[in-house]
């Protein structure tokens, strides 16, 4: 597929003016001492790099310190909710701020106005990072990346696809699993490869036709479509092809430190070991090696699978691996666990044996609904945003606590035994992926257990009434529901 530039590109190129930059709502005016825009100057540099010393302090003359670069906001706006009890941590919808009023980092009494310098979108999408719940305390480590900001690797072939990641480097909580998002277009391979990490993968658009080979010999290939899930085990060489009308898909190795660019390669292997090594090991002769690559192929365009798998199945006398010894498990076609607010459906090695250590569940969250206070005692949590925008706060031991935002593309990772929720803070479903290095999928309800423990030692340690201990389900619910209007509670609707 060509691209063309608009008519406007074109002009300016025609006319040899500069193209217009990007604009967003930003501050503007005096800042730093700066009084934009400076006048334009051409010719000779003139004037001093550097200042007098009679500008030192208890040298200079006192400067005016009003009638200046004034730090007061005037009309700040606020947004429903602002004006709360902190400790009630609404979320607080900055979208409906406008510039240059809003927003402001304020929650109930605490905080300030902002007068800059700032980038406004940065602030609409983390609210509770501008303006923090009251029950925020102390440090947590940063539990969120947007891949959107992970450096992108376009593929070898034209336009034949790329990769994103995210792993320690870029979020060094994340020391247990790492992130991969992946293109291929239409027919375009993932070369043959294999990691020293183990590769848990789900597929988010388009289809993919998976093969493989076990240390036995055995082989294995498939088709996987949207929703549908495969799993190499380390060392495991394999290959990925887009069918063909491409796809996408979210590749979780269970390694922080893992990354792409460490694979090992077929091209790397066959240019690294000499000629006539190859020659003998596949019994030919060495004018067969003429033609090899002479640079890896990494993401490259290729000739389309045939419709028929059968064609594509080759087998030696260890035979085929399917069911529970296969690579892949079709949960797009697993019914969904329905429960008042969403739906939960999990995969783990109960019913996916060859991902031994990898457990998953596929969330979505109706809007106002969240997936109920919990943590995992096995494993660190990682998680996908697949839609909408959500909201996590993060309790760490003894009294700390952060509150991130997510919107789709967003990584999130939970330490082993953090308190969290997830929220829905928008007006869609919220669908996202919580992934756990554990042989089963399993948490702690924050919920069952005060409703599981003696009254006596829940009300003398939390001072919770019978009433709200009544209330509570002794079975797990997973997901709570609530009140798409997120400020409801303060009387705003």
């Amino acid at each position: 597929m060509k691209y063309s530039m608009s008519l406007a590109g074109i002009a300016h190129v025609a006319l040899c003016l500069p193209a217009p930059q990007m604009t967003y709502e930003d501050n503007k005016g005096d800042v730093g001492g700066v009084n934009p825009p400076i006048p334009t100057y051409s010719g000779v540099p003139v004037g001093d790099l550097r200042g007098s010393t009679n500008l030192q302090g208890g040298i200079a003359s006192r400067p005016p310190v009003s009638g200046g670069d004034s730090a007061v906001v005037s009309d700040p706006q606020l947004v429903s909710g602002q004006e709360a009890d902190g400790k009630l941590g609404l979320y607080l919808d900055f979208n409906s701020a406008e510039y240059p009023g809003g927003p402001q980092p304020i929650r109930g009494a605490m905080g300030a106005t902002d007068p800059g310098p700032r980038t406004y979108e940065y602030e609409k999408l983390n609210p509770d990072l501008y303006a923090p719940p009251e029950t925020d305390s102390g440090t947590v480590p940063n539990a969120m990346w947007p891949l959107g900001l992970s450096h992108n690797l376009f593929g070898a072939g034209e336009e034949s696809g790329w990769a994103r990641q995210q792993n320690e480097n870029v979020l060094p909580v994340a020391t247990g699993m790492a992130g991969v998002d992946m293109r291929l277009s239409p027919n375009a391979y993932r070369e043959l490869h294999w990691h020293t990490s183990g590769e848990w993968a789900l597929v988010l658009k388009g289809s993919v036709r998976v093969a493989a080979i076990n240390t036995d010999g055995a082989s294995f290939v498939d088709d996987v479509t949207a929703g549908d899930v495969w799993f190499f085990p380390q060392g495991v060489p394999h290959s990925l092809q887009a069918l063909h009308e491409g796809a996408e898909f979210l590749l979780i190795f269970d390694s922080g430190a893992f990354s792409e660019t460490d694979t090992f390669l077929a091209t790397e292997m066959l240019m690294r070991t000499p000629i006539s090594v190859w020659a003998k090991d596949l019994q030919t002769d060495i004018s067969s090696f003429d033609s090899i690559p002479d640079a890896e192929k990494y993401i490259f365009n290729g000739t389309p699978a045939p419709s028929n798998i059968s064609e594509q199945n080759i087998t030696s006398s260890a035979g085929a691996l399917w069911g529970p010894d296969g690579y892949t498990y079709h949960w797009a076609q697993q019914e969904w666990h329905n429960t008042t607010g969403g739906a939960v459906k999990i995969l783990d090695p109960l019913t996916f044996p060859v991902a031994e250590t990898f457990s998953a569940a596929l969330v979505v969250l109706e809007p106002g609904a969240m997936r109920e206070v919990h943590w995992h005692t096995e494993s660190d949590e990682w998680s996908y945003f697949l839609q909408g925008s959500a909201r996590i706060t993060i309790y760490q031991a003894p009294a700390a606590s952060q509150t991130f935002d997510f919107t789709a593309g967003g990584v999130g990772y939970i330490q082993k035994s953090a308190g969290h929720y997830v929220e829905n803070t928008g007006t869609e479903d919220v669908i996202f992926l919580e992934v756990l290095q554990a042989n089963k999928f399993s948490d702690i309800s924050a919920a069952q257990w005060l409703a599981l423990t003696p009254r006596q030692v829940v009300k003398d340690t939390l001072s919770l009434t019978d009433a709200v201990l009544d209330a509570i389900p002794k079975d797990k619910t997973l997901i709570k529901p609530g009140n798409p209007n997120m400020t409801a509670i303060a009387g705003d609707g």
